[in-house]
């Protein structure tokens, strides 16, 4: 019985072993007859790749990546990857006795990397990170052909990402269109309707073609439910693209009018205390353009880790800048023209030269470009050709920011008060104790504070360069007289009003013609309403 039960022990050892072996994972092959592709011609290689891309396993991968590297060849009749000095089967993996020199390689022109794109967006539809996912959904929208169908409805079957689930089922749309099958092409077109890609629109527009002439003539598209289903979708594209350009041109009225904003906002406190036309007001800028230069330096140098943060840090220097500029033009000699206009305009477009020029012999006459951080660089995307630049956005909640700030200063500070009183009387305001000069001297280094910052966000958008502030004076002060003189809400609703309507007149006119409609239209409000949107409230504003 002991050998005999020996034997049954030995029987089910060796049992268990093989089921073991088994169940060890072994290399999977590829379809031989798939990487057969690869020894024929480009035609053929382009198809295998594709469909390297579609199968998506790791070994697909691994393929993929050896035609990328220029180790796939042809060799014997057969396609080999070279893996140092051995050579292998491409399919099994199997080591050849093949000489390495002997493989004729595949070689990667312009057709094979962009076949190697597609599979490789292919492969990036299993990301984890559904941005991933999405940015290979749109290259492969892009690039699509009926050989992707299996891996998009395979894709559609398991993604829970509504943006990525939209991408995938327009490039379904986009291959069905030219389908045999009349159901499916209806599908597609009512599908493509929620596109706002004019590369669709005019896909779209390639079936209400008619060919041939007279009696001939035949629609491109037959079935005329399809062709009423794209016509539908042509219109419904064409409404999201004009609604989505409209935004843009707001967008961007609304960026222009931030910037006009920062710029005017000092000039508006300055001038509506002084009286002062400070023609060296756009240099102002140019310092604290110059100022966040500077920073970005330092962080280059000593902080190179944080660099995408040199904006924040150089908001308070950009301020304190321009105001120490600000001051000593105060102090040196607009102290010594009040109530001289014509002295003092004259005068401070001097001072503009002397920085201008300052500003070339330390940083040199060549324009300087700010790098963006890394969180205000891309876009939010609208429609095809509509973006939303970060760095804007940011700009203009960066110029919301300065507004509190100075509606907080002006309102709920003492200083604020005493700005307020000087500005609405003066002489009236010096004999109930306010300290006009200190007024003066203090109004000037905010205001010209304020236009340093409006250097740091131009910087963002625009070269750094000695003569960068000229192109915004008039502008600023275009501002400062629709809006009334020393009236925040009025620079508001002015700067922001005249940069929606340059935008929209650019589109329309050009951006000379849309400056002059802009300059005729201020002049003609002037004439009619000389104090402003907002008029001086007081005794003496009204006299």
């Amino acid at each position: 019985m002991e050998p005999a039960m020996n034997r049954l022990l030995l029987r089910l050892a060796l049992l268990f072993a093989s089921l073991a072996c088994l169940a060890l994972p072994a290399r999977a092959a590829l379809d031989p007859a798939l990487v057969a592709g690869f020894a024929g011609d480009f035609n053929s290689r382009v198809a295998a790749i594709e469909a390297l891309g579609v199968e998506g396993s790791a070994e697909a991968r691994a393929l993929l990546d050896a035609v990328e590297a220029g180790n796939l060849g042809v060799a014997a009749d057969k396609v080999v990857v070279i893996d140092g000095d051995a050579v292998k089967d491409a399919a099994s993996g199997e080591a050849l006795q093949i000489p390495a020199d002997e493989v004729e390689t595949i070689t990667v022109n312009n057709r094979i990397r962009r076949a190697l794109a597609t599979a490789h967006a292919a492969l990036a539809l299993s990301a984890e990170s559904a941005a991933d996912r999405l940015a290979a959904a749109n290259t492969l929208t892009e690039n699509t052909s009926e050989s992707l169908l299996p891996l998009f409805e395979r894709t559609l079957a398991g993604e829970k990402d509504e943006a990525v689930r939209g991408v995938l089922s327009r490039a379904v749309a986009r291959v069905n269109l030219g389908s045999a099958d009349a159901a499916k092409r209806l599908k597609a077109a009512e599908a493509l309707g929620e596109s706002s890609d004019p590369a669709v629109k005019n896909m779209l527009a390639a079936l209400l073609e008619k060919r041939g002439e007279g009696k001939d003539a035949s629609w491109a598209e037959p079935d005329a439910e399809v062709r009423a289903a794209a016509e539908a979708s042509i219109k419904a594209i064409d409404r999201r693209i004009a609604t989505a350009q409209a935004v843009g041109t707001v967008f961007s009225g609304l960026s222009l009018g931030s910037i006009l904003l920062l710029a005017a906002l000092g000039l508006a406190i300055t001038y509506g205390v002084m009286g002062i036309i400070n023609m060296a007001h756009g240099e102002l800028l140019m310092v604290g353009a110059y100022a966040t230069f500077l920073v970005q330096g330092l962080f280059r140098s000593y902080l190179p880790a944080y660099l995408d943060w040199y904006v924040v840090a150089a908001i308070p220097v950009a301020f304190f800048a321009a105001a120490l500029v600000g001051v000593a033009m105060e102090r040196l000699v607009l102290r010594h023209l009040y109530g001289r206009p014509l002295e003092s305009l004259l005068a401070t477009w001097g001072l503009s030269l002397v920085l201008i020029q300052a500003a070339r012999v330390v940083f040199g006459p060549q324009n300087l470009e700010l790098a963006n951080p890394g969180w205000m660089s891309g876009g939010m995307e609208l429609a095809a050709g509509v973006v939303l630049p970060y760095n804007r956005i940011v700009i203009i909640g960066f110029a919301v920011f300065v507004l509190v700030l100075i509606w907080l200063m002006m309102q709920k500070t003492r200083l604020g008060m005493f700005v307020r009183a000087v500005t609405q009387n003066r002489p009236m305001a010096g004999c109930v104790g306010v300290p006009t000069a200190r007024v003066d001297t203090l109004a000037f280094a905010i205001g010209s504070g304020v236009a340093g910052l409006g250097g740091l966000a131009l910087s963002q958008i625009a070269n750094v360069g000695p003569a960068m502030g000229q192109g915004y004076i008039v502008d600023a002060f275009m501002v400062v007289v629709l809006g009334g003189v020393g009236q925040l809400a009025g620079a508001v609703w002015a700067a922001l009003g005249l940069g929606i309507v340059a935008k929209f007149l650019e589109g329309w006119a050009g951006a000379v013609i849309a400056k002059i409609l802009v300059l005729v239209f201020i002049i003609v409000f002037i004439q009619k309403r000389p104090q402003g949107i907002f008029a001086l409230k007081g005794r003496f504003a009204d006299s």
